[in-house]
């Protein structure tokens, strides 16, 4: 037996704002027209939602011709665009709107590889675990959410997520470091030597998520060993600050202390579900609350419960990858709710703040509505684009 949360229209809101938050900042800026936002109007959450999601899609042209299904155009990376059907899930979870429905399952077959397991060979110099790892829970997004199924001879969404997972559990090193995922596939890539906190997290909140839909005792003995991996290396602190990664060259000894937010994200969505899987255990309730309560490093100390990607934003220094992290932690933060109702209150308080807060960045560029990454900085536009 489950433990399942609230699903009444009141709690799914904060997913609502989560989707809204996601379509932000995923790729920023955006054109968001002006955007009007009424926290407590589901109606005008949803039309925001409707007005940045279609946006978003203003950069992606794998539906047209010449384009490649599944892939954004540079400087994006091939991970980002399954990141972007990710939010696309949510977004036509929670609001019904199906208009992208059909692109969302053209790039997630088109990109499934000749194993049906996200191991595409066009993407062979820069396939992370954590690139797959994206894919494959967009797959386990697609399968919770009862997305409408690929067509009959095509594989379906549950077999895509497990088959991401089932690689990645073969590529579990004990040669290194006592355990633990390599950040790269391939040993010609770049940071093949290093063992990155998102390659285990996603393994983890994967192992954790199939646990839960299937019931299958493996995926749970999995995403325990990823979990006490990552605690026992270092990756993860006592308080529960999850860092960046370490190098196997040195035995996993020089943990960087970077903390990105979609880290402490993907980790507590896990959490949150390996909670409702031992049928409330103690153990993951304390889990998901600590890692819940450590979020806090990534909230503003001036504008309360405004997110901040605290590596970088303050510096000026994020990267085309960091500008979308702050989606991940909004939309897992959002969706532990379902997992550990008890969470609500507190996630909502954060993504409330969040959501409006964005929505004001929305304010430069030629047209006046260009979306910033700073969204301390209220309506005075941070001046970023890519």
């Amino acid at each position: 037996m489950r433990i399942f949360s609230c699903t009444n229209h009141e709690r799914q809101r904060p997913a609502w704002l989560a989707v809204l938050t996601t379509c932000l900042l995923i790729l920023t800026p955006q054109l968001c027209a002006a955007l009007k936002l009424d926290l407590d109007d589901p109606d005008s959450i949803k039309a925001a939602a409707a007005q940045t999601a279609h946006d978003m899609m203003t950069f992606y042209n794998g539906n047209q011709t010449g384009g490649i299904p599944g892939n954004l155009p540079a400087p994006y990376y091939w991970w980002e665009c399954g990141a972007m059907f990710g939010a696309l899930l949510d977004y036509y979870y929670y609001t019904g709107d199906a208009q992208y429905n059909d692109i969302v399952t053209q790039g997630m077959l088109f990109q499934t590889g000749p194993n049906n397991d996200y191991m595409t060979p066009n993407q062979t110099k820069t396939t992370g675990n954590d690139d797959q790892g994206f894919w494959g829970m967009a797959a386990m997004t697609a399968a919770e959410q009862k997305f409408p199924d690929p067509p009959k001879d095509k594989p379906q969404w549950l077999a895509l997520a497990q088959a991401v997972f089932n690689t990645q559990a073969l590529r579990w090193d004990t040669q290194f470091c006592n355990g633990g995922l390599r950040w790269q596939v391939f040993t010609f890539n770049t940071g093949y030597d290093y063992k990155n906190t998102i390659s285990n997290g996603v393994f983890f909140n994967l192992g954790a998520r199939l646990a839960m839909y299937t019931g299958n005792q493996t995926y749970a003995d999995w995403a325990i060993k990823a979990w006490d991996w990552t605690e026992a290396v270092g990756l993860m602190s006592q308080d529960y600050h999850f860092f960046d990664g370490c190098h196997t060259t040195l035995n996993c000894t020089d943990v960087n202390k970077q903390q990105w937010t979609y880290n402490a994200g993907v980790f507590l969505l896990g959490a949150a579900n390996m909670y409702n899987f031992t049928n409330g255990s103690d153990i993951w309730r304390d889990r998901v609350n600590n890692i819940l309560n450590q979020t806090s490093i990534f909230y503003s100390p001036t504008v309360p419960n405004v997110m901040v990607e605290i590596a970088c934003e303050p510096y000026n220094t994020c990267d085309t990858d960091n500008w979308s992290f702050k989606a991940y932690l909004s939309r897992w933060m959002a969706a532990t709710t379902k997992m550990a109702p008890w969470t609500y209150d507190a996630v909502m308080e954060k993504i409330r703040a969040s959501a409006a807060a964005a929505a004001l960045q929305c304010s430069g560029g030629s047209t006046g509505t260009f979306c910033g990454l700073k969204w301390t900085d209220g309506s005075k536009y941070d001046g970023t684009t890519g």
